[in-house]
């Protein structure tokens, strides 16, 4: 059973680990390592909210959220390949949604490269809208953003 638990300092290593097993393989499609394999987690884990999805000892999911004046950017979600196709990066990104809504944050906002086409295709069907595309960096990136609606109303 996973669990999903607030990263400490001594989850880096593990979370580097599995931030670069998720993304190795778009290194071939976009010709240069993925913005998050580039990351020193240290310092992400010190300075922004980082959640890790246990199963037992093992780090096999991430999630990087970014508080923004009125949205929540979700920086990074990534599943170790050996636990993808099981529904966890959903659960993920239902949880910065339920973390947004906690922070009473009108929206989540995101963005992928250009090329990860399934991704998009994850985040349409959990209701994000396309808001631009823009290079970066260097990357294509699609921008990309999902309204909370107010559950009590």
């Amino acid at each position: 059973m996973t669990t999903i638990n607030l990263a400490r300092i001594e989850d880096v290593p593990a979370i580097t680990e599995c931030v670069a097993a998720a993304y190795c393989h778009y290194i071939d499609r976009i010709g240069k390592p993925p913005g998050p394999m580039l990351e020193d987690y240290r310092k992400v884990v010190q300075q922004h909210r980082v959640l890790v999805l246990v199963d037992g000892m093992n780090v096999v999911g991430v999630l990087v959220l970014i508080r923004q004046i009125r949205n929540l950017l979700l920086d990074n979600v990534a599943v170790h390949p050996a636990y993808q196709g099981r529904g966890l990066g959903r659960q993920l990104i239902v949880r910065a949604e339920d973390e947004a809504r906690c922070m009473r944050l009108a929206a989540v906002t995101l963005y992928t490269n250009e090329q990860m086409t399934e991704n998009i295709e994850l985040y349409k069907r959990l209701g994000y809208m396309e808001t631009e595309r823009k290079t970066v960096q260097g990357y294509q990136r699609v921008y990309m953003r999902k309204e909370l609606p107010d559950k009590t109303s």
